[in-house]
């Protein structure tokens, strides 16, 4: 039989396993865990080994208890797919499958895999016989069948529904099972909770499932691994046993001395507080999009504007959106409520209106600022067809290298539907998977709404910032990382070889920087920088004078 292949990112080769290997791992691992029991280590299995799990798993394989010693032996479980199946050797060797910009990452896994040896990873589910704790950070994906409408789409529960399935048919009846995945509110206690319960009693196990949920609130960048361990958690169990056991092993872990838990009465209030979490900074965002479309047409400088606003602190986290809101949480998160409501909590009624406004407003910004890159290049007397567009930056925020729904993914994929040819300089992503890969992953791929996507299966990702800039049309500048904030327009237009359109998505570029351009025959727009046209002015005005 022919083995199936997974790549890692750095282009190295594994094969998935065949059925005969699944015995011989199965005994490696039971071989690890029973050294752990007599170290009196719980065993812990964390499923999906993604942006969350694995360095989840790392931090809890890092826990010690009172005598400094490691308490926890955890397991990485990751189904052997194609897509994924290269995180498992890769962790084993001590490598953290996601590349992060903070170095504690990559130090905790190694240290925990090679010198603790308190973690492993593995593809075969019956290590969950083993568990003592399992930990679902398996990726629940919203469908959204068109752009701009999140009313018209679903919740891809299968896999997570798969999860809750397995897990049941392995665990042993004291298991607590702690779902760290968001999810909608409900499916904890009404779609997790009754399907594990049958599974009990069908093995004949008469206590209930220990389930409980409790959300991370992780960010990328520098702090990866502080988000998670020194960060306030909310958590709740389906009933006062799995409250019990929950809090008891985040305390353990967690540093809840700095960081108390919150602990709420029902599950269905932790999935909801997350969900409204990330759908109130959905919504700021959101908002600030109709005040930078005002500042375009009205001659303001929204930048200015914002920075004014902050400087009262009730306002200081008033954010710029940037040519749209990516990461995997707040494209998709409010949508999970507003599909809950019905399908899950059984409701009729068109309840939300700002939740899935906001969601809808934040998808199509990217939208507008391709528009904002035509105009430029008409204004420039260049056909956007055939033109060399070089965007900086594919992940979705600044100094990470997550692209998962980044702005730059839709605009890249808009500019190349008018026939753009299009280049990308990321210092912190090495390869865009959404587009390489966008046959089969993501399954919701934006590629099915447009035109010429093809191509952009072939976009490397440059990292040579003067050879990306040679011989193009048009730059955009599309994310703040710390390496375009110094780009002196002089140099720019230089490497580029003459006068190009310049379109500042992300407030990157100052007055300086702006009539630099301009004055060097370039043309300039920007999100929310209406006040460039008073700088064209000026120019005129004073070579009028000269």
């Amino acid at each position: 039989m022919k083995k199936e292949v997974s790549y890692s990112p750095d282009g190295i080769k594994y094969f998935l396993p065949l059925e005969g290997d699944y015995a011989q791992e199965f005994t490696r691992v039971c071989d690890l865990v029973a050294r752990a029991n007599a170290n009196g280590q719980e065993i812990v299995v964390v499923m999906g080994v993604g942006f969350v799990g694995a360095v989840m798993a790392a931090i809890v394989a890092d826990a010690v208890n009172e005598d400094g010693m490691p308490s926890k032996f955890v397991i990485g479980m990751q189904r052997p797919s194609v897509r994924s199946y290269w995180k498992i050797p890769t962790l084993n060797k001590g490598i953290s499958p996601v590349k992060a910009e903070d170095p504690e990452v990559d130090r905790l896994i190694r240290r925990c895999v090679l010198d603790k040896k308190t973690l492993t990873a593995t593809f075969t589910y019956d290590v969950l016989k083993l568990a003592d704790v399992v930990i679902i950070d398996v990726q629940l994906d919203y469908i959204k069948n068109e752009i701009g409408n999140v009313r018209n789409g679903n919740v891809e529960m299968s896999a997570l529904e798969d999860s809750f399935d397995i897990i049941a048919h392995h665990i042993k009846p004291d298991a607590l099972v702690l779902i760290e995945t968001t999810v909608a509110p409900g499916t904890t206690e009404q779609i997790a909770f009754p399907l594990m319960k049958k599974i009990f009693r069908a093995r004949g196990i008469e206590s209930d499932p220990l389930l409980a949920h409790s959300y991370e609130r992780v960010m990328p960048g520098r702090d990866y691994v502080a988000s998670v361990r020194d960060f306030w958690r909310v958590c709740s169990g389906v009933n006062q046993a799995s409250t019990g056991r929950v809090v008891k092993f985040l305390n353990e872990v967690l540093n809840t001395k700095e960081f108390p838990l919150t602990v709420l009465d029902r599950p269905i209030e932790s999935e909801t507080a997350k969900i409204v979490e990330n759908s109130y900074r959905a919504t700021t965002l959101a908002f600030m999009d109709e005040w930078s479309k005002f500042a375009e047409r009205n001659g303001i400088d929204i930048v200015k504007v914002i920075n004014a606003v902050r400087v009262r602190p009730t306002h200081s986290n008033l954010i710029f959106p940037g040519p749209g809101i990516g990461g995997y949480c707040l494209p998709k998160d409010g949508g999970l409520g507003v599909w809950a409501y019905r399908h899950v909590l059984g409701f009729e009624d068109d309840l939300f209106r700002i939740t899935p406004l906001a969601i809808d407003i934040n998808d199509t910004r990217a939208l507008h600022a391709a528009q904002f890159v035509r105009d430029a290049m008409r204004n420039m007397n260049l056909p956007i067809a055939g033109a060399e567009i070089l965007i900086l930056g594919a992940s979705y925020r600044e100094d990470v290298g997550d692209t998962r729904f980044s702005g730059s993914e839709l605009m890249a994929r808009r500019l190349a539907d008018m026939g753009a040819d299009i280049r990308v300089h990321d210092p912190y992503v090495d390869q865009w998977w959404e587009l390489v890969t966008q046959d089969n992953y993501p399954s919701h791929s934006l590629k099915d709404f447009f035109r010429n996507q093809k191509k952009l299966k072939d976009l490397k990702v440059l990292k040579d910032l003067t050879e990306a800039l040679k011989g193009i049309d048009t730059l955009v500048f599309a994310v703040r990382h710390k390496a375009y904030l110094d780009l002196e327009p002089e140099d720019v237009v230089r490497a580029a070889g003459g006068p190009i359109a310049v379109i500042d998505c992300f407030g990157v570029l100052d007055d300086r920087k702006i009539k630099g351009y301009l004055q060097l025959g370039c043309e300039v727009k920007g999100l929310g920088r209406g006040h460039i046209q008073r700088i064209k002015n000026e120019i005129r005005n004073t070579n009028r004078v000269l």
